[in-house]
């Protein structure tokens, strides 16, 4: 996992250098159809990329996007109408049954399917409208790291060329400098706030999907069970639960939810937690170090990268192996 989080920045230049005329001639096909929404298909890490691409589609395309359930298709065996529909289905194998059928089902509905995944030659590329290698390379750890990161940048990338934002298409472009620095980012003073007690991670936007992943990663490489909120929700209820030295980890961008998040995670110190984020807005709780990159749609990529060596240190603390952890497999097939 150590050695996958710091190939991140290559694995990343490597979509960017050899997957431009696959993400661009599905963005032709976008615009021509113009869809008036958009799916997505996906489960684990593959769906919190989703999230995140979901925020994107609604901020930049304006355009609504939602998840859909695979079991839909493969347990009930209903076919969606989805006529004019653009559907991201992402997976790092391409290989899991409930995830092709449903493709398969919305490509034969007249959807326009794209097949986000490492594998240009799975099942799922083969039932989809087109398809984005993710040029992850080889990715042996159970945690997805590698594959995550990449599949938000070529889930993002194409977003950007469907919209013609040159702004954005340049930020993303310029990515793997500043995710190289982010694997740099010293966080072990959060690690060491961790006891194995549950934490709550935060989030609001595209930020909440990255906390999603983190919440997620935390599970299976530590055994600490998290939980994650938008930080618009976790003072109604959840906030309940706080005690003294209660962990919280937020993840903010530089956008227009960051102030909000900030005040979240002060209120949260101010009722006894031990609160970090990713943001220099803070009065009570810690600022972790971050990078912000050159648009507030790229800088979530930048704290999943920082987070990731964060986790596995703290999986290693505990003396778990985090490439194995138990009872995972790296490809779960789902019907």
């Amino acid at each position: 996992m150590r050695r996958e989080i710091v190939e991140i920045p290559d694995a990343v230049d490597r979509l960017l250098t050899q997957g431009g005329d696959a993400i661009r001639e599905a963005a032709t096909a976008a615009r021509d159809m113009d869809p008036k929404f958009l799916l997505s298909v996906a489960r684990g890490s593959s769906d919190h990329a989703c999230t995140y691409l979901k925020y994107a589609s609604e901020l930049i395309l304006r355009r609504p996007m939602a998840s859909v359930g695979p079991s839909v298709k493969s347990v009930y065996d209903v076919d969606l109408i989805a006529d004019g529909a653009l559907c991201l289905s992402v997976s790092q194998s391409g290989m899991s049954p409930d995830i092709v059928r449903m493709t398969k089902a919305i490509t034969a509905s007249n959807g326009l399917t794209v097949a986000i995944t490492n594998d240009p030659r799975s099942d799922l590329a083969s039932v989809s409208s087109a398809t984005l290698p993710i040029h992850a390379g080889p990715e042996l750890s159970v945690a997805a790291t590698k594959t995550f990161v990449t599949s938000l940048v070529a889930g993002l990338w194409l977003i950007a060329e469907i919209k013609q934002d040159g702004e954005l298409i340049r930020a993303i472009h310029a990515l793997p400098a500043h995710l190289a620095a982010a694997t740099a980012c010293d966080w072990s003073q959060a690690a060491a706030a961790l006891d194995g007690r549950s934490l709550f991670t935060l989030g609001r936007g595209p930020s909440w999907a990255i906390a999603n992943e983190a919440a997620l990663k935390f599970k299976e490489t530590c055994l600490i069970h998290a939980e994650s909120y938008s930080s618009a929700e976790v003072l109604h209820g959840p906030v309940s639960i706080i005690e003294q030295g209660f962990p919280v980890i937020g993840f903010t961008a530089g956008d227009a939810a960051e102030s909000n998040l900030a005040e979240v995670a002060d209120a949260l110190a101010d009722k006894g937690a031990t609160v970090f984020a990713t943001t220099a807005k803070l009065a009570k709780a810690v600022a972790l170090p971050h990078i912000r990159t050159d648009h507030w749609l790229t800088d979530p990529i930048a704290a999943i990268v920082s987070f990731y060596g964060m986790v596995e240190e703290v999986a290693r603390n505990r003396g778990i192996n985090p490439d194995t952890p138990r009872h995972l497999r790296k490809v779960t097939e789902t019907v």
